[in-house]
């Protein structure tokens, strides 16, 4: 019987329930201090995870989960971009 593979699971920083990776979008800090959405989770950085939702997105921005998480400064112009870039992976997901 073969083995039962593992499934890595990760918690939404919004709304702070445990999800299976490949259902959350990553929001990665790189070296550079960028922040960005990583659809594919693999790129170098800080990261932190959030459901497919808009309002998962602004609770954590709201409370400053991210910030937290990231260990970065969000200000109005990068929350902007992040809430389009999510907004554009939430429809091609």
């Amino acid at each position: 019987m073969p083995k039962q593979k593992k499934i890595p699971s990760r918690m939404c920083v919004g709304c702070r329930q445990m999800s299976p990776k490949r259902e959350l979008i990553r929001i990665v800090k790189s070296p550079e201090g960028v922040l960005s959405v990583d659809l594919k989770g693999k790129a170098p950085g800080r990261g932190a995870y959030i459901c497919k939702s808009s309002e998962c997105l602004e609770k954590a921005l709201k409370q400053k989960q991210l910030e937290r998480a990231l260990e970065a400064k969000i200000g109005d112009d990068i929350a902007l971009r992040l809430r389009e870039e999510v907004e554009t992976a939430c429809r091609t997901l």
